[in-house]
């Protein structure tokens, strides 16, 4: 029987690309440095859950890694930030690193929840997991707009957070990729910045809770058959026009009374642009838009901005608590300069060295293989064994040529010779066999 052949499952070309794929797209590494406890390793998962799926969602931390590490191996694997958290003796702290050249943004983390914190104390979000396939939308809400009066900081505060999700194009945007949302507002009184995470539901609009139970269906959760449970009431307007549990004059209410919608009021009603997901959620129809949040929660404060990134800080741009006039300042910047070009000329002296290290090896091996060849020429040119041999056995022309008898006589007196040696010769060592066992 023939083998059967199987199929490709991949697709080529550009329709393989994600979107974590595309150029221009923020990645980032969240990550954990130092000893922390157990709610701060959970809130870097968290955190990392909010920033999928342009996030290193599996990254897992060993002990012995350095910050070092993460900040040499990201830019070989194009991360553009890095969400850094450890725990300090006053409080837990954030730094956003944009890579790789910086700047550093510093933050004290005043409170968090975590998402299964937010979860608890909320009866009706339960996420799927269908919801983080697609980048969130960022939403920035309190901040100051520019102007002469504005702290410099804020605008670069602002362009930190913008830049750690993708940017956002209306006329290229799906209407159903806009799952979730990250709210970062700014407390003017507090001088801090809270960042929320939302989920995007979209209900019916203008009927009641009961009449969308019909509209929609029932959950699996509530009806393993998907059928309304209408045993417990006597009528169907029992279900319809009351509320559970609460008579009503003549066993009634009036359907105004109970008739709720999701939203409230028409200034949450929208008309769908194009579907969207869920039941009857189709292009043109009035649906009420609501955001429930999901966690998690921080209330961060910035302390510093520094040019760079860790190991190879510059300038401070910003500090909470450090003021400095600006003879300072000029100072700090004429001394990190100096620091910055000293570093630059090691440099090159490091790469003329290992330059120059090169060529020396790259010389000497030159010259080994010039050797071999001058030894090669001399041995061709010297005469052979058999040359030699033949004229050190010459005959002398002025030698005399003696007769037989001499030459019996000095053949034995060589064999004399022989025989004495001999005698004088060790005897043989008989070699030792070793038996096999």
């Amino acid at each position: 029987m023939a083998r059967k052949r199987k199929n490709r499952t991949h697709l080529k070309g550009a329709a393989t690309e994600s979107a974590s794929s595309q150029t221009g797209v923020p990645k980032s590494f969240v990550i954990k440095h130092g000893q922390v406890g157990s709610s701060i390793a959970q809130l870097v998962r968290d955190i990392r859950k909010v920033m999928e799926p342009n996030t290193a969602s599996r990254l897992k931390e060993r002990n012995r890694n350095k910050l070092k590490d993460y900040l040499t191996m990201a830019p070989a694997l194009q991360v553009t930030h890095l969400l850094a958290f450890t725990l300090t003796p006053l409080a837990p702290s954030m730094r956003i690193v944009r890579l790789t050249n910086g700047p550093t943004l510093s933050f004290r983390i005043e409170r968090y929840s975590l998402i299964k914190d937010v979860l608890n104390t909320s009866k009706r979000t339960r996420s799927i997991g269908m919801e983080y396939l697609s980048p969130p939308l960022l939403v920035l809400a309190s901040f100051p707009p520019a102007s002469p009066t504005t702290p410099p900081h804020i605008p670069l505060l602002m362009k930190a957070f913008q830049s750690l999700f993708p940017p956002l194009s209306p006329k290229t945007l799906t209407l159903s990729t806009a799952r979730r949302v990250v709210l970062v507002s700014y407390n003017a009184e507090r001088g801090t910045v809270e960042w929320r995470h939302y989920i995007i539901t979209v209900k019916a609009y203008g009927v009641s809770r009961r009449i969308r139970k019909i509209l929609d269906g029932t959950s699996k959760a509530a009806s393993s058959s998907g059928i309304l449970d209408l045993g417990n009431e006597k009528d169907v307007a029992d279900f319809l026009l009351r509320k559970k549990g609460e008579p009503g004059p003549d066993g009634y209410e009036s359907a105004a009374s109970s008739t709720e919608s999701v939203a409230g009021d028409d200034g949450d009603a929208v008309d769908l642009a194009d579907d969207y997901v869920g039941r009857n959620n189709k292009k043109g129809s009035r649906r009420a838009v609501r955001l429930d949040e999901v966690g998690p929660r921080m209330e961060l404060k910035l302390i510093k901005i520094t040019e760079g990134v860790p190991g190879r800080e510059g300038g401070v741009i910003y500090h909470e608590f450090v003021k400095k006039s600006k003879k300072e300042v000029a100072e700090l910047r004429a001394a990190h300069a100096a620091k910055e070009k000293l570093r630059k000329e090691r440099r090159e002296e490091q790469a003329r060295n290992v330059a120059r290290k090169k060529e020396g090896k790259s010389s000497a091996a030159e010259g080994d293989e010039d050797g071999d060849d001058e030894e090669d020429v001399d041995m061709s040119d010297a005469p052979d064994d058999d040359e030699d041999f033949d004229d050190e056995a010459g005959w002398d022309d002025e030698e005399e040529i003696s007769e037989g008898e001499d030459e019996e006589e000095d053949d034995d007196e060589g064999a004399q010779e022989s025989s004495e040696d001999e005698d004088q010769r060790p005897p043989s060592k008989k070699p030792k066999l070793r038996s096999k066992r």
